[in-house]
């Protein structure tokens, strides 16, 4: 009555030298040092149109990743003009989504969530700097070290933005061992 169909068995063998093929491309791809600028330019490009502050800030996540990846493949290229350039463009990223942050949500108390996240980026990027100024020559430092400065700046107004000092002073106790006259 119902008659089964025998399915025909595809050759295994031919399959596989094109999923290893297709892996190996995408390994070449990925380690790719145009790939990887291809990379920073798109999400530089998408950071560059993003008009939210905090999508802005998730974007610049990513972002600097890329960079921070660029430059390493730079400094042990021994490209530290490349560095210099892409730390320069990281700290000028991280102004843009302060300004933008401080236009749309000028209370840092009330919502403190984008400024959480870009103080957080802000101290990826130092402890990147300072990682690089380390191994850079002395006489290619001084643009590492104005980056360094410029995103400690940051950094500390962006911690005074979340804890600010209240002016209201704390009531005054007198020690326990005063007798009130």
């Amino acid at each position: 009555m119902f008659w089964k169909r025998r399915l025909r068995r595809r050759n295994s063998r031919h399959k596989a030298p094109s999923k290893v093929t297709g892996l190996l491309v995408l390994v070449v791809l990925f380690n790719c040092p145009v790939a990887r600028a291809d990379k920073v330019s798109e999400l530089q490009a998408h950071f560059d149109k993003e008009a939210h502050a905090t999508t802005k800030i998730r974007i610049l996540d990513k972002l600097a990743e890329a960079q921070f990846e660029v430059a390493s493949k730079a400094d042990t290229d021994g490209d530290y003009v490349t560095v210099g350039l892409t730390f320069e463009k990281y700290r000028d990223n991280i102004r843009v989504a302060f300004e933008l942050l401080r236009k749309q949500e000028p209370d840092a108390e009330r919502h403190p969530g984008g400024y959480r996240q870009l103080e957080l980026q802000a101290r990826k990027g130092i402890r990147e700097v300072e990682q690089t100024i380390i191994v850079v020559a002395p006489e290619l430092r001084p643009p590492l070290e104005i980056v360094h400065k410029d995103l400690l700046a940051t950094d500390d107004e962006l911690i005074q933005l979340l804890f600010p000092k209240h002016l209201k002073e704390p009531l005054k106790v007198p020690p326990p061992g005063e007798d009130k006259p």
